[in-house]
C-alpha cells in the first residue's frame, strides 16, 4: 500500500502544471459551493432572523395556561420574571431577555376601528430585539418614562390617516376582562416594510401598559433574542431546568407559518444545491478523465513493465484521490477566506431590499454564515467525486493492451 501511495504521490507531481490546474479547478468549484452555503445562511439570518425578532423573538416565556388561550392573548402575570431574565441572560447564546405585556385591543378614530396587538416594552432593551426602534420614519421611539404616548406602524398610520402628534383612542382588557380605554398621542411611526405587521402592532412603554391594564410591577411575557436561528432548543432546555413551571416556546411553534415558509425555502434551495453539486461533479469528472486519457501511452509502459490491470487501476485511483484531497483543501481554504471576508464587510443588498415584503427586513447588507460542518461535507464530497471520476478512465485505460497503448497518440 505504501509503495503504491509513494508512486502515486510522485506521479501527481510529475506534471505540476496539470496537477495544479485540476486541483485549482476543483478547489474553485468547492469554494463556490461553500460561498453558496454561506450566502444562503446569510440571507436566512437576515430575513428570517429579523422576521422572528419582529414577530416575537426567538423564545417566549409565559405563565402556565397561556397556550390554551393564546388566541386571545390573555394577561397572565409571570410569578418571578426577574429570575427568568437572569436565567436567560446567563446563557451564552442569549443576546438579551426583555419583559413585556402583550394583549389584544382596538384603536379608533374617525376612520374606524382597527384590531391591534398592544405590546408594552422595556424601551432600553427592545432596541436589541426588534428592528422597530431603528426604523422610526417619523417622530421618535419610546422612552422608559413615557406615559400616554404610542408608537404605531406606517400601515396603521396610513389606514387611520394620522401623523405624529395626532391623538387616537386605544381600548384593551384588564386581567379581570374589564375594558380600559385611553386616549394616546402618536409619538412615533415605524416603517419596517411589512404592512401586515405595521398595521397590526403598536408599542407603548412597559410602565404605561402596567398602569393601563392593572398589572403594577408585573409582566405577562419574557421575550428572548438569540445570536442565531437554531440555538433555541439548548436555551429552552436550560430554562426548563433552572426555572421550571413556565410555558417556554420558540418561534417554531408560536409562528408556524414562518416555520412552514422557511422549510419550503430550504427544500427548494436544497434542490438547487443538488443541481450545483451535479454540475460540479461533471466538471471534476471531465478534468480527471482528460488527465488520465492523456497518459494512455504511460499506462501502456507500466503495463509492459508487468503491472497487472487491477494494480494500474489502483495506482490511478490513488492519484485521483490525492488530487481530489488537494482540490478539497484548496476549496476549503478559498471558500472559508471568501466567506470570512464577506462576513466582515458584508454584501450590499440595499438596492434589492424593497423587492418583496420579506427582503424589506434586510437592513442593508448580507453577511454570509460560515458553517464548518458543511465545509467538511463539501470537502468529503469533492474527494469522493474525484475518486469516482478517476476510477472509470483508469479501468478503461488499464484494459488496453500494452502494445496498443504504447502506440496511442
Amino acid at each position: 500500500m505504501s509503495l503504491y501511495l509513494r508512486i502515486a504521490w510522485r506521479n501527481v507531481w510529475r506534471h505540476r502544471r496539470r496537477t495544479f490546474l485540476i486541483a485549482i479547478g476543483m478547489g474553485v468549484t468547492m469554494a463556490m459551493l461553500v460561498l453558496y452555503d454561506g450566502l444562503i445562511g446569510g440571507f436566512e439570518q437576515a430575513i428570517y432572523g429579523n422576521a422572528i425578532q419582529l414577530l416575537g423573538g426567538n423564545i417566549q416565556v409565559h405563565a402556565p395556561g397561556y397556550s390554551e388561550k393564546a388566541g386571545r392573548k390573555p394577561l397572565l402575570p409571570l410569578d418571578d420574571p426577574e429570575a427568568l431574565v437572569r436565567a436567560a441572560e446567563s446563557q451564552p447564546n442569549v443576546v438579551v431577555a426583555s419583559k413585556r405585556i402583550v394583549t389584544g385591543g382596538l384603536v379608533t378614530n374617525r376612520e374606524g376601528a382597527f384590531a391591534i396587538t398592544i405590546v408594552g416594552v422595556e424601551t432600553d432593551k427592545e432596541g436589541r430585539i426588534t428592528p422597530v426602534s431603528e426604523n422610526i420614519s417619523s417622530g421618535r421611539y419610546l422612552l422608559p418614562d413615557d406615559g400616554d404616548v404610542i408608537v404605531i406602524g406606517q400601515g396603521l398610520a396610513t389606514a387611520m390617516e394620522i401623523e405624529v402628534g395626532d391623538r387616537i383612542t386605544m381600548v384593551g382588557n384588564t386581567t379581570h376582562e374589564q375594558t380600559r380605554q385611553r386616549t394616546m398621542t402618536v409619538i412615533g411611526i415605524y416603517d419596517v416594510g411589512v404592512p401586515s405587521v405595521e398595521k397590526g402592532t403598536i408599542y407603548i412603554s412597559l410602565a404605561e401598559a402596567q398602569s393601563l391594564f392593572g398589572l403594577e410591577g408585573q409582566v405577562t411575557e419574557i421575550v428572548i433574542s438569540l445570536k442565531q436561528i437554531g440555538q433555541e432548543p439548548g436555551v429552552m432546555d436550560a430554562l426548563n431546568t433552572s426555572v421550571p413551571g413556565y410555558e417556554v416556546e420558540s418561534w417554531v411553534t408560536s409562528i408556524p407559518d414562518l416555520k412552514k415558509t422557511m422549510d419550503m425555502k430550504t427544500g427548494v434551495m436544497s434542490v438547487f444545491g443538488v443541481f450545483m453539486l451535479g454540475i460540479a461533479a461533471i466538471g471534476i469528472l471531465n478534468l480527471l478523465m482528460m488527465a488520465v486519457f492523456e497518459r494512455t501511452r504511460e499506462i501502456g509502459i507500466v503495463g509492459a513493465l508487468g503491472l497487472k490491470p487491477r494494480e494500474i487501476t489502483f495506482l490511478f485511483l490513488l492519484e485521483g484521490i490525492l488530487i481530489g484531497l488537494m482540490g478539497a483543501a484548496i476549496g476549503a481554504i478559498l471558500g472559508t477566506a471568501i466567506n470570512g471576508i464577506l462576513g466582515i464587510y458584508g454584501l450590499d443588498y440595499s438596492q434589492f431590499a424593497n423587492l418583496t415584503e420579506y427582503t424589506a427586513l434586510i437592513s442593508g447588507s448580507i453577511y454570509p454564515q460560515l458553517v464548518p460542518l458543511k465545509v467538511l461535507k463539501h470537502a468529503f464530497t469533492v474527494a469522493i467525486i474525484a475518486a469516482l471520476a478517476a476510477l472509470y478512465p483508469a479501468i478503461e485505460a488499464s484494459r488496453r493492451e500494452p502494445a496498443e497503448a504504447l502506440h496511442y497518440v
